[in-house]
């Protein structure tokens, strides 16, 4: 199931499906949820499943106490859900939320007020039996009374009797005419006089909120009067549900009550007025969470043939190993795994990101502007540097950094640098594109990471540099390298493009050479919309260079004081990057934990794992690569299992008709690489199923299939 935030844009959609829905009522509708909006922070989701919408959950989010309730300022919530839903799928779905909930708004509790019965068009209890297997307890019960239309009972001759007095006193029934705004105040005053002088409180609604939403929903929301002389002398706020004609606010001036005003419009409800619906509800008779029964309210009620339903609220505290067992063992999903779900990532961060997409779009500035100062500084803040220069992509970052350090040193065209000759080739075309010569040095098979002792034999008198790839989310030995440089006065530029995050000692990668290049490529562990990279550095004049060449050698416009290009991220893309940094930590800890996982679990002796360094904080898991002699084979049976791989790299740099100076190399590492790995699924919105179904179809591998 894929869970996806909801954000403005889809309100048609949730609307759609509430009313389609077999319990959703306009209560649940967008434009009554939020019309309080500014007194709660929405977190509601919608529930997609092979990219079908199945359930919606409205709710809100509580910052003290790390609280989700459905919802708190709403009479119920829970889930919406389709007559199709079956009691399987919505186990699912819960046990979906609270994960998402856990993840990414690490919350501890939920409040669920599931949506009475008397609401759906068929049985809808199936998230009653979610909540029992989450371990969800009772908190509170509210009595409602209703009157069941197909049943009703005979009316107590007290009742019947207050509205023969009524009509004998001449009270009428009346109802209040759209945008008959003074009316509504007439009632208004009774109510807030009854409810002050009897129970102390005000109403729900304010007069203006009320009206509000007699403006959005007019067919749905009545105001019923009884008048005497046009004295309003009693009413009752009606909410008209498909199922429900749920009295939301009544009251009764002293005049009114002495009359039987009560009687005689109720009478008026059931026997006339909404004698076609299922059910005409009374509302809540309790207080104090259900511990105080009214029971001279009850008893009126009751007196209209009215009998309980019950208004409940649960309360669970989000434990994971509670939630894991939700789903009755043996139900597996039949949804591919994914390599990599964009969209679900991209939903994790909504509404804030589309909202930020949108200031942007609106404030008609796309360049160089505010966001891009903040980013900037932002980032280079988190990886403890002074500068950090957004760009085009991680490619260009690269190339800027060297071009800059080729111009301040006075570099020849023949200088060399060394890179590891197993990355990406974008790493070697930097190299290439700045005007220098790469050589290239063979990979450690204990990390894949350039081999400390490969770097003598790949040095000459004409080595300026040194590139290392922090490959796959790991740092490289940073102290052999650096000090490897220091001896022959080489500086130390890193490819930190699959390293955001990744701590070597005290320092962030992108702060442990003298300059580092960062590639935002959407599927990065810290990815915008589009392509974006960035440079990072402590030197001031570097910094200043790597800025003008990016901007076409320009630092004040019209002005070109060296040759430059066009390498300029934009202003969404930076604002996206700025809402995504600050979970960047928490998501690389989810990815460790699921490594963790296929490291402890995966045993298959036709499988390579990768090694673990000694501090775990080096290695953030971009991508889990795994070896095996058989990769074609193994590739094809986890396809057919449903789950989805990708190769890193499936040709060599030196092997690649683009590099046809390395042609004629021997690079035995290297090429073994190239033809033994995979990448495992490996992303910080993985479900524990979904690991579970990748270590199960990785250890069930074997060369006879």
């Amino acid at each position: 199931m894929n869970i996806v935030q909801y954000t403005n844009v889809q309100a048609a959609e949730w609307d759609s499906f509430v009313r389609e829905s077999k319990n959703g009522t306009f209560l649940l509708e967008r434009s009554f949820m939020d019309y309080h909006s500014d007194r709660f922070q929405d977190c509601s989701l919608m529930i997609y499943e092979d990219n079908l919408l199945i359930g919606l959950f409205p709710a809100n989010w509580e910052e003290k106490g790390h609280i989700v309730w459905s919802h708190q300022g709403l009479t119920y919530g829970g889930l919406v859900l389709s007559e199709d839903a079956t009691q399987l799928q919505v186990l699912q779905m819960l046990q979906s939320i609270l994960f998402w909930y856990s993840d990414f708004l690490q919350a501890e509790r939920m409040i669920y007020k599931p949506i009475p019965y008397i609401y759906s068009n068929c049985a809808s209890s199936e998230d009653l039996y979610a909540l029992f297997r989450a371990g969800a307890r009772l908190k509170s019960r509210g009595v409602s009374s209703a009157v069941a239309m197909t049943n009703p009972l005979r009316m107590r001759k007290l009742r019947v009797r207050g509205a023969k007095k009524a009509i004998d006193n001449g009270l009428y029934i009346d109802r209040m005419s759209e945008e008959d705004w003074p009316t509504l105040h007439a009632f208004w005053e009774v109510l807030t006089e009854v409810l002050e002088t009897r129970h102390g409180v005000a109403p729900v609604h304010t007069e203006q909120e009320m009206a509000l939403l007699m403006t959005r929903f007019p067919q749905q929301i009545k105001l019923y009067l009884v008048r005497k002389e046009r004295r309003v002398l009693a009413g009752c706020v009606v909410f008209i549900t498909r199922q429900v004609a749920h009295i939301q606010y009544i009251a009764a001036s002293e005049e009114g009550r002495e009359l039987g005003a009560l009687d005689l419009l109720f009478r008026h409800m059931i026997n006339e007025r909404f004698k076609q619906m299922a059910y005409v509800d009374f509302g809540i008779s309790t207080e104090r969470g259900g511990m105080y029964l009214n029971e001279g309210l009850v008893f009126q009620k009751e007196g209209f043939g009215a009998r309980t339903v019950c208004y409940d609220i649960y309360e669970l505290e989000i434990d994971r190993t509670v939630v894991e067992q939700m789903v009755p063992t043996g139900t597996v999903s039949n949804a591919p795994v994914k390599f990599l779900d964009l969209k679900r990532i991209t939903a994790s961060f909504e509404p804030l990101l589309s909202e930020e997409v949108l200031r942007v779009v609106r404030s008609g500035w796309y360049l160089q502007g505010e966001n891009i100062r903040s980013f900037e500084s932002n980032f280079a803040s988190y990886i403890g540097v002074s500068h950090c220069i957004l760009c085009g992509n991680g490619l260009e970052a690269l190339t800027l950094v060297l071009r800059a350090c080729k111009m301040l040193n006075l570099w020849s065209d023949d200088s060399e640098v060394i890179v590891p000759a197993n990355t990406f080739v974008a790493t070697i075309l930097a190299v290439k594109e700045a005007g220098l010569v790469p050589v290239l040095a063979e990979p450690s098979m204990k990390d894949y990471l350039l081999d400390i002792n490969a770097l003598e034999p790949a040095r000459s008198e004409r080595t300026v540099a040194v590139l290392p790839v922090h490959l796959y989310g790991r740092v490289c030995d940073m102290d052999a390298i650096n000090a490897f440089a220091l001896e022959h006065h080489l500086l130390v530029i890193e490819d930190a493009a699959q390293a955001h995050g990744a701590m070597y000692g005290d320092r962030h990668a992108g702060h442990l050479g003298h300059a580092a290049g960062f590639s935002f490529y959407p599927g990065k562990n810290l990815g915008a919309l589009s392509d974006a990279g960035c440079v990072t550095t402590d030197d001031d004049t570097l910094a200043e260079l790597v800025r003008k060449i990016a901007n076409y050698g320009s630092a004040k416009k019209y002005i070109h004081e060296v040759p430059g290009l066009n390498s300029r991220s934009d202003e969404i893309q930076a604002a996206v990057l700025d809402v995504k940094l600050p979970r960047l930590d928490a998501d690389n800890e989810r990815r460790r934990w699921i490594a963790h996982r296929y490291l402890e679990q995966i045993d298959n002796p036709l499988i390579v794992l990768p090694s673990l360094p000694k501090e775990e904080q080096e290695h953030v898991f971009y991508v889990f690569a795994v070896r095996c002699s058989y990769r074609d084979l193994l590739q094809e049976w986890l396809r057919s299992q449903g789950i989805e791989t990708i190769v890193h790299y499936p040709i060599p740099p030196h092997h690649q008709h683009a590099l046809p100076e390395f042609a004629g190399l021997k690079l035995p590492i290297t090429e073994q690489i190239h033809r033994e790995v995979l990448s495992l699924p490996i992303s910080p919105l993985m479900t524990e199923e979904e690991v579970d179904r990748v270590i199960k179809a990785v250890n069930l591998f074997n060369i006879t299939q």
